[in-house]
């Protein structure tokens, strides 16, 4: 009988553009499922922020943030920041960098690769901020 989790993480970053690697976090949240095969769901519920999967290397975030700044530059012009906002950058990385990400769920675990780890990214922090984990399977 197909089961589902749901357990939404919560996160207070200290700057403002901040990855935080949540891979240890979301296997937690696998092990509490009970769920043995499946699927992972991993949403930031901010319009601000992102999730990707990729390589745990300070320097690959570094240049992450390299090409981010230099196709949407923080300071740039926008309508959006208009309104009084001054985020219409973080809106646009977001969407660059990946809504969300689904993950196989193996044997009760995280089917990663060999170098894969699970971040989620604030591009306009320092206030809490969710992510929802919803696991589905058997």
């Amino acid at each position: 009988m197909m089961k589902t989790y749901t357990e939404y993480l919560v996160f207070n970053t200290t700057k403002r553009i901040e990855f935080v690697n949540i891979t240890d976090k979301v296997s937690e949240s696998i092990q509490k499922s009970g769920i043995r095969d499946g699927i992972c769901l991993i949403n930031p519920m901010h319009i601000t922020a992102a999730v990707f999967v990729n390589d745990n290397e300070r320097g690959l975030h570094e240049d992450f943030l390299t090409f981010l700044e230099r196709i949407v530059p923080k300071e740039g012009e926008y309508s959006h920041n208009l309104t009084g906002e001054d985020n219409a950058y973080a809106h646009i990385w977001r969407t660059l960098m990946g809504h969300q990400a689904t993950m196989a769920v193996t044997n009760g675990k995280l089917d990663l690769g060999p170098w894969e780890s699970i971040f989620y990214c604030e591009f306009d922090g320092q206030r809490n901020k969710r992510v929802l984990v919803k696991i589905v399977g058997d």
